[in-house]
């Protein structure tokens, strides 16, 4: 059912500014996507390695921050009117999004119906932690088509490892459950695993699991990578006199005087965890199930571009809202240095494409050291995520990646396959 307008609390006073951005050349597109946090960094999970509890502290959230309807009609009017492709995406993320609770997304589907242009196909996502999924939560994201993105990091040994409850129990038995209602209610959704330091050494446990267990339609892997002071210091504003040298023991997890976390993945069991996986992907799974990963990568040997940013030439299409308006960079960038204003004050496509978010995108490329510029694999990495470039090069240059001595074991793996890959792809097609 569609809710009129009307029993929305209108704008007051109305927010409307007249977008400043550029005209377009014939042909183009103004598209970017932003990443929803309608409760802030509110979750009802304490898992080890979340990136995002701390900014409830960092960013002086209340103890149960949530987007007002206001707020969130002036999003959605802004996100919709700065967009001029044939399709928006809203992604609803956290914290723990579904703490919101259902009536606060009937209305998001309401709104979005008042404000979508003739032709325009507007989408959903949520991220979820999948606690709460009931059978009231999956016919409704049935009806309107969310695809859901479930996390899970493998069996129930590993899944319990980290992600637990605020009472320190394991939350396995629950996503399980979720599992089997988004089934039940044919709700499309992937599987987003978080490579930690445990389970990265148990490709293939974790792999088989997901793949006949959990059955998503996606697999996605998501290495946990951060340093031990991310509770207080935003990416790139590191002392680089105190960076480490790549290959040191200071470079990886478990030194006293490492820098990152204990549960950060080693760089080199991240390549590991993704060559295992790769070879028994491309031995039995080509066209069967789809990692995603692997069909970045393709899509990066065919000549069709990157499909994830990390792996992008440049960045800075991908920002993130919270609950109070703030428009920040990225998701792994909410952090004061690099907030760019609130859309109840500046207009959200003046924001996305506003100069300091131009050069923060730009910056992906430009302020790469000189051994990422040199190596082979500088078009398939563009050395991956900036959050994650806190080591030297062996020339002592500051900015190199974390994970690139595990990446470049997975790409060379993958280039030494393509011969295999391309006749896995060809009898995959026909």
């Amino acid at each position: 059912m569609i809710i009129p307008l009307k029993e929305f609390p209108p704008l007051d006073p109305p927010l409307d500014p007249p977008l400043g951005l550029p005209p377009l050349p014939e042909g183009g597109v103004y598209r970017y996507h932003t990443m929803i946090k309608p409760s802030g960094a509110q979750c009802n999970l304490d898992c080890s390695y979340c990136f995002y509890l701390h900014k409830e502290d960092l960013l002086h959230q209340s103890k149960t921050p949530r987007m007002s309807m206001s707020l969130l009609e002036a999003h959605i009017r802004q996100y919709i009117t700065s967009q001029t492709g044939d399709e928006v995406v809203f992604t609803w993320q956290g914290g723990e999004p579904t703490l919101m609770g259902l009536d606060f997304f009937r209305r998001v589907v309401a709104i979005q119906q008042v404000y979508k242009k003739k032709g325009q196909r507007i989408e959903n996502d949520l991220q979820t932690n999948g606690v709460l999924i009931d059978d009231e939560w999956c016919e409704f994201l049935k009806v309107h088509r969310f695809l859901v993105g479930l996390s899970i990091d493998g069996p129930r040994d590993l899944h319990n490892a980290h992600r637990y409850n605020k009472s320190g129990g394991g939350t396995f038995d629950k996503v399980m459950n979720a599992v089997q209602l988004l089934h039940k209610h044919n709700v499309v959704f992937n599987a987003l695993c978080v490579v930690n330091r445990q389970n990265a050494r148990k490709p293939i446990d974790v792999y088989r699991f997901l793949k006949t267990e959990v059955r998503p339609r996606i697999i996605q892997f998501l290495p946990a990578v951060e340093t031990k002071d991310f509770h207080r210091v935003a990416p790139g504003y590191w002392d680089e006199s105190l960076l480490p040298t790549v290959g040191s023991p200071q470079a990886r997890p478990g030194a006293e005087d490492a820098v990152v976390t204990d549960w950060s993945v080693d760089p080199d069991d991240w390549g590991y965890f993704l060559m295992r996986i790769w070879n028994e992907w491309l031995n039995r799974d080509v066209g069967k199930v789809f990692v995603d990963q692997f069909e970045n990568v393709i899509s990066q040997l065919v000549g069709r571009g990157a499909q994830k940013c990390v792996n992008a030439e440049f960045c800075g299409k991908a920002l993130a809202i919270e609950h109070n308006g703030d428009i920040y960079s990225c998701d792994h960038f909410v952090y004061p240095e690099y907030r760019l204003g609130n859309i109840l004050k500046v207009h959200e496509g003046d924001l996305a494409f506003s100069e300091k978010q131009k050069t923060f995108g730009f910056n992906k490329r430009d302020k790469l050291p000189q051994y990422c510029k040199t190596c082979r694999f500088l078009t398939l990495c563009w050395g991956e995520c900036p959050k994650n470039r806190f080591l030297k090069t062996p020339s002592g240059e500051p900015g190199l990646n974390y994970l690139c001595s595990g990446l470049k074991q997975f790409y060379e793996t993958v280039l030494a396959s393509r011969a295999e890959l391309s006749k896995k792809l060809s009898s995959a097609i026909q």
